[in-house]
């Protein structure tokens, strides 16, 4: 079933938002170009913490994306259709297949941009590396950057227990850590500033490091040199789990105070 019929009139335009209820996201075939999401950042924010949706079936849509785990159980990566977690202790682990998500991001990823890219480069400096390379403002962009990154500041949340706390509050609580060099890959989003609500609008990014032994979300990184590729979208699906709607009245968080402990 589409329902387009809750759909925020903001979210009209050249992205074409469409969204979904289980068994829509369970059928419908994962095409290129598409990004596939399960839930919303508002259900996040609220606590929606429990996952209707397994590793598996997320991979049956994706084999390159972010996201977190049952019960907002570490960071989530998939790369190469491989599915990560980083814990709040910075152990990085393979995910099983059965393992639920309450929320992800995924794309049968296909670059239409490439570029070598020389650092140093910090983030908002390799930030405006990627935005040169997709001329769209209104697309949401997968982004991978495979590379030599010095100085990262990670971090990751710990598995929470009902009644869950609101999001703001776990990341309160957030555990971070640095690495002074690695090698590895930066996996992510650039969403819309018109998709405020399903995502937080800008870059969302994990990095793992070749070696699978560290990760986390980025807080901040600076790229040594590295090959960046970019798949953009005009498609983006979203699985609602029951009681979730698009366009439905906020729930009364403070979405500037997310974007900064997303590192935003």
């Amino acid at each position: 079933m589409v329902a387009t019929d809750i759909i925020d009139h903001r979210l009209i335009g050249a992205l074409h938002i469409e969204a979904l209820n289980r068994n829509g996201f369970d059928h419908d075939p994962a095409r290129h170009g598409v990004v596939w999401q399960a839930s919303t950042l508002d259900a996040i924010m609220a606590g929606r913490y429990d996952g209707d949706l397994s590793v598996g079936e997320l991979l049956a849509h994706g084999n390159l994306g972010l996201g977190t785990l049952q019960r907002l159980d570490g960071e989530m990566l998939i790369v190469d259709g491989e599915c990560w977690t980083i814990k709040s202790t910075g152990e990085v682990l393979r995910v099983d297949d059965a393992t639920l998500t309450p929320f992800a991001v995924v794309v049968n990823f296909s670059a239409t941009y490439r570029a070598h890219l020389d650092g140093p480069l910090d983030l908002p400096a390799l930030d405006a590396e990627l935005d040169a390379l997709t001329p769209s403002l209104t697309s949401v962009n997968a982004i991978r950057v495979d590379g030599e990154f010095r100085d990262l500041q990670l971090r990751s949340v710990a598995a929470q227990s009902p009644p869950y706390p609101s999001l703001l509050e776990v990341t309160a609580h957030q555990t971070e850590w640095s690495l002074t060099q690695a090698t590895g890959t930066l996996v992510g989003f650039r969403f819309p500033d018109n998709t405020a609500g399903l995502e937080v609008p800008g870059y969302h990014l994990h990095f793992i490091s070749d070696d699978r032994q560290h990760g986390g979300h980025v807080l901040s990184a600076t790229l040594i040199k590295g090959e960046a590729a970019v798949d953009d979208s005009n498609e983006l699906h979203v699985e609602l789990p029951e009681g979730i709607e698009i366009g439905q009245p906020g729930v009364g968080v403070d979405r500037e105070a997310i974007k900064r402990a997303e590192g935003g």
